[in-house]
């Protein structure tokens, strides 16, 4: 029988249900921004030098402003905060180590 201090673990454990939701490319950019230990203002303003996977950077850059600013850049900074998204091309979902 489970008791309060297993319920309360799992919980604490649990993803949520309502997780960002991201495409390939921008789960792939976002790793490399946080291992970079980068901020969020960089990864959202960073320079269109950037190679990714043989993408440019403009591809990324394209996912954030062209189309439902402020949805993306929000679902953007959600996935970035909580540290956990789901890909939306394959269902896979990415949850980022706690840095020590």
């Amino acid at each position: 029988m489970e008791t309060l201090y297993d319920y309360k673990k799992r919980y604490d454990t649990a993803l949520p249900d309502d997780l960002p939701v991201i495409p390939e490319l921008i789960s792939k950019y976002l790793i490399m921004r946080k291992r970079d230990r980068g901020d969020l203002v960089q990864a959202l303003d960073e320079g269109t030098s950037f190679l990714l996977d043989g993408t440019q950077w403009e591809s990324v850059q394209d996912w954030f402003w062209f189309s439902d600013v402020k949805d993306r850049v929000d679902t953007f900074a959600r996935a970035w905060v909580l540290g956990v998204w789901r890909v939306e091309e394959t269902g896979e979902i990415v949850k980022l180590e706690a840095e020590k």
